[in-house]
């Protein structure tokens, strides 16, 4: 069976981890590019310890399971990052890339290989992503996807920020034109991790040189079934997370010429968790109270606490419905209403997922997280420890 472009939500689980320098010991100045919104001009904005992360997904054939597995565990990856500390006491930022390859809907020309999305921090924009990738059979070209990633893709030369790849799959490591080692060379050239997932047994990974594939960068390789189904522990607290989600929704004020579209994919997004199960829909609503989840390209409430709009010069077609023909002040103590009432609510989420998590460890038999899951969190965890990273 050749397919896997499903462990793409372990990919996601990722986020958090290595690069030969990891975590900066102080803070330095440094810059990145704005966040693009409309009616702000172009500033440029700190970023130390950017974690960047490439998921190379096999989406050849039908692999349901891993699939439906890792879209169950994206939001535990992210809430798990959510707590990550670098040794200066930063909180690192994220951003995730996304490639499907092998799927004979892809071209031959492009060696059925396809940048999905480039790097990006949007949550919802990941998550949207996520769950539009389909199967169909094709043949696999690992090393040229890495190759590929590297091209495309604007690492940047920072030598302290944590740049990886994860790349799954479950046919032979050395398929196509290009060889895999001088991918992976070109890959721990730039400081590059290369992880890699095998989807099957264990020693036929090995054996279909997946584990080489991560040696040489000092990466991490991982076998998973694939089939293993995610048992969620429903809690006392889901459905009270669940009804303040959907409060947290109403603090988002759309404006500029992407607001309304992207409040609507939050909620095709919150409904794509809860239609997989409720217990992804809670771990999702705890995601969106964390800091994690930012949207000052579109939303107010986030860019004025980021100082990423000028409430002066937002013309009035750019406002929702509710703010138009309101003075700069009005808006302003609305925003600010909108600020207090989320920061309540979300505050809310996090004391109850606290007790959440007490009320899941002590019903939760032993070994009974998904396979993606514990792959990439015992990855991450074994990574960070060696780039300054702490989890609180």
């Amino acid at each position: 069976m050749k397919a896997l472009k499903n462990i793409i939500g372990i990919g996601i689980m990722c986020l958090s981890i290595s690069t030969i320098y990891g975590c900066e010991l102080r803070t330095k100045k440094g810059v990145k590019n704005p966040i693009l919104v409309q009616a702000v001009a172009p500033k440029e904005k700190a970023s130390n310890n950017t974690v960047k992360i490439a998921l190379l997904l096999d989406t050849s054939n039908s692999m349901d399971g891993l699939i439906n597995q890792a879209k169950a565990q994206l939001w535990d990856i992210v809430n798990k990052f959510t707590h990550a500390k670098c040794g200066n006491d930063e909180r690192p930022n994220l951003e995730i890339a996304l490639y499907q390859y092998g799927n004979d809907g892809l071209s031959s020309r492009e060696g059925y290989i396809q940048q999905v999305l480039n790097f990006s921090s949007d949550l919802d924009e990941i998550s949207e992503k996520l769950f539009s990738l389909t199967t169909n059979g094709g043949e696999e070209y690992c090393g040229e996807v890495i190759q590929t990633s590297l091209k495309q893709l604007e690492w940047g030369k920072n030598a302290d920020n944590l740049k990886m790849i994860f790349i799954a799959g479950n046919e032979p490591f050395t398929q196509g034109k290009l060889n895999y080692k001088d991918a992976v060379t070109n890959a721990k050239e730039k400081d590059i991790v290369v992880n890699t997932i095998f989807c099957g047994n264990y020693e036929q990974g090995i054996n279909t040189d997946w584990k080489n594939g991560a040696t040489i960068t000092g990466g991490e390789y991982m076998a998973i079934d694939h089939n293993r189904k995610v048992v969620h522990i429903a809690t006392p607290y889901d459905n009270v997370i669940i009804k303040l989600n959907g409060r947290l929704n109403r603090t988002y004020i759309s404006y500029g010429a992407a607001g309304a579209a992207k409040m609507s994919m939050q909620a095709e997004q919150d409904e794509n968790a809860y239609v997989m199960e409720e217990a992804v829909a809670v771990k999702r609503a705890v995601s969106k109270s964390s800091r994690m989840y930012n949207n000052s390209s579109w939303d107010l409430v986030d860019a004025v606490d980021d100082k990423e709009v000028d409430l002066s010069k937002l013309k009035d077609d750019e406002l929702p419905s509710e703010l138009k023909g309101k003075s700069e002040s009005e808006i302003a103590t609305y925003v600010q209403e909108k600020k207090r009432e989320r920061s309540k609510i979300q505050e809310e989420i996090q004391e109850l997922n606290t007790k959440r998590e007490a009320f899941i460890l002590k019903n939760q038999k032993e070994d009974a997280k998904g396979e993606l899951e514990n792959a990439m969190l015992n990855a991450i965890m074994k990574q960070a420890a060696k780039k300054n990273y702490v989890w609180e």
